[in-house]
């Protein structure tokens, strides 16, 4: 199954520290952390006019939480909307708490999306805002209303187990998170992520109307629902392309990253291991590939 294409777009011309508005109703602010898993860096929210919110106030930056809180002089900042736990997203709230005592909301502090294996506990604490927690969990659909805007929430499991997404209702758009994002896949790598989850949230997201996600990182995703649905067919095919290779005889999962990344920027190679990993940690918990002991990146795979 060949894989398909994904119709890619890389153009933000964001500035860091430089507030632009694509929509009414939307700011947006580039923090200066790019890298091959940010993109040019994390993209953190304002919505509304006067009595605002702010979604992702992004990482332990004080320029950034510097001009967040420049952006918003005059006025006041009601509520803070945290999409998920990595530490380019979230240990910036308490900086943005302190000045101005909105409220946080997020689904809930940072955990697996399993029980830990040996070896997993120092990548958790390595990514994770494990400290993070809200000042009160949002639960799926939950509305969250403020002066001229209405959140729901849209959980979202599976980049983190408490990856939430969040629709403005007066825009009709989502911000997506890490969930969906128009200039690359986002890295879905246990213990704290999960394929089976990603892909059932995916799913869900594409039973969805809004044209318009803003993601975390990278451009506004154009016409969504068919982005979404080019997610699902690439997931698809990648798990066909681990499939093939073990019916030709591989068992590894470095012969296996080598064969279906071939063009991989070297940087990526260990967040690509972690993605085949998650992709054969569902294929065992559904049975279609077999394995002796839990999966790991270092086992040995088969077809039972």
């Amino acid at each position: 199954m060949a894989e398909p294409d994904i119709p890619y777009d890389k153009s933000l011309e964001l500035i860091p520290g430089r507030i632009d508005e694509p929509m009414p109703g939307v700011r947006r602010l580039l923090c200066n952390n790019p890298s091959p898993f940010t993109f040019k860096g994390t993209v953190s929210y304002i919505v509304g006019r006067g009595k605002v919110a702010i979604v992702d106030p992004g990482p332990e930056d004080a320029a950034h939480s510097a001009a967040l809180l420049e952006a918003v002089r005059g006025e006041t900042v009601t509520h803070i909307f945290v999409t998920h736990t990595h530490r380019d997203h979230s240990p910036g709230v308490p900086a943005i708490k302190a000045a101005t005592g909105a409220l946080v909301l997020a689904e809930g502090p940072h955990r697996p999306s399993r029980a830990l294996h040996v070896g997993d506990g120092p990548r958790m604490e390595s990514s994770n805002d494990t400290d993070f927690r809200p000042d009160r969990a949002i639960a799926d659909g939950e509305v969250v209303s403020g002066d001229g805007w209405t959140m729901e929430a849209i959980t979202t499991p599976g980049h983190t187990a408490n990856h939430m997404a969040y629709a403005f209702k007066q825009a009709n758009i989502v911000f997506s998170g890490d969930h969906v994002m128009a200039w690359s896949t986002p890295v879905v790598a246990a213990p704290d992520g999960s394929m089976g989850d990603y892909m059932a949230s995916l799913a869900k997201l594409s039973k969805r109307t809004e044209p318009v996600y803003f993601p975390g990182h990278g451009p506004a995703v154009n016409n969504a629902p068919r982005f979404v649905a080019a997610y699902i067919l690439h997931r698809k095919a990648r798990e066909a392309s681990i499939l093939n290779r073990l019916r030709n005889g591989e068992s590894d999962i470095p012969t296996m990253v080598s064969a279906i990344y071939s063009t991989l920027d070297p940087r990526l190679v260990k967040a690509a291991g972690m993605s085949v990993l998650a992709h054969l940690e569902d294929l065992v918990a559904r049975g279609a590939v077999a394995t002796n002991g839990p999966p790991s990146i270092n086992g040995q795979y088969r077809l039972p």
